[in-house]
């Protein structure tokens, strides 16, 4: 048996993970686990140098300077969907492969968006409020039902499907746009395909579920929201810098949106911004995968998917 065959892999976890996920990994044989909770850029680069995976969520950066600074890095693992804290193209130019597991926490964005939507129409945070301060107003309450309203999905993957299943069970219309998705795949959810610019017209609840990238970044601006029906309903539980929030103000100043419910910031948390004091606007602090099945799900998931690479690749000699 050669040395490098004897040498265990080292693999960093930098984020939180289940404890199932952690035992599924450390039971693995060849491999030695790290866990390191919490660090910023100077306290990782000391331990980088001779990982040859690294397992993260959305918490830890994983940029360019640190990924330079493994030499032996050839996996980065990211517990969720989402990978704009892992500078991409870094990690290609290296030769890094970046893993995630977008799907694994679809369900709990997916009811997230109704519990959101549902606060929103129905305004439950603030008569929640105000029954606590001891008061019981019900006129001040009146709200909107989800029924025969059309939801425009964009983004149909996972998430935008397990959305489609639950708004059809709120007996809504489905519409919705990805063009990575074979319209035969949007149909087969119960959803109309259509090109975004004519989805936007029929969406009386718009709901965004595409990552953030430079294509997306800005994707729903002032040109965009005012192509909805007046007093339509916005929900972004993806990533904040898909919306531009400017516009977004603006909006509902004018009444052109009836109300947004907001899970996600372009800055986090989004101090000083006026979103989250609108009357109009129900929000939540970025907890959409959140729930405990759903990191139980992504954590299982990441640490399977990256065993599985491991186990493909043959070892780098100490």
């Amino acid at each position: 048996m050669s040395p490098a065959e004897h040498t265990p892999r080292r693999v960093l976890v930098s984020d939180p993970l289940s404890a199932r996920a952690i035992a599924a990994l450390r039971a693995a044989p060849g491999i030695h686990v790290e866990e390191r909770k919490g660090l910023g850029e100077p306290d990782l680069l000391p331990l980088v140098a001779g990982i040859d995976a690294w397992i993260v969520r959305g918490a830890t950066q994983v940029t360019r300077k640190l990924i330079e600074s493994a030499p032996r890095l050839r996996w980065v693992a990211r517990a969720g969907a989402g990978l704009d804290n892992i500078d991409v193209a870094a990690a290609k130019e290296r030769g890094v492969a970046v893993l995630n597991v977008p799907g694994a926490n679809a369900v709990a964005v997916a009811e997230l968006v109704f519990g959101l939507l549902l606060g929103l129409l129905r305004h439950i945070p603030e008569a929640d409020a105000s029954v606590r301060r001891g008061e019981w107003d019900k006129s001040r309450f009146m709200g909107r039902e989800l029924r025969g309203k059309t939801m425009g999905i964009v983004g149909m993957g996972k998430i935008g499907r397990a959305v489609a299943q639950r708004a059809r069970a709120f007996e809504m219309t489905c519409v919705g746009h990805d063009p990575l998705v074979p319209d035969a795949d949007v149909r087969a959810a119960g959803v109309e395909p259509l090109a975004l610019d004519e989805l936007l017209p029929r969406a009386e609840v718009l709901t965004l579920h595409v990552p953030l990238s430079a294509e997306t970044r800005g994707l729903i601006g002032a040109d965009r929201l005012a192509r909805l029906p007046r007093g339509a309903f916005l929900v972004n539980a993806a990533r904040g810098g898909l919306v531009d929030e400017v516009a977004l103000l603006a909006a509902l100043e004018t009444g052109a949106v009836a109300g947004a419910a907001l899970d996600v910031f372009g800055s986090e948390p989004p101090k000083g911004s006026p979103l989250v004091g609108h009357p109009r606007v129900v929000v939540t602090p970025h907890v959409g995968a959140a729930t405990v099945e759903a990191q139980e799900a992504v954590g299982e998931e990441i640490v399977k998917l990256l065993l599985a690479r491991m186990a493909e690749a043959p070892a780098v000699p100490a």
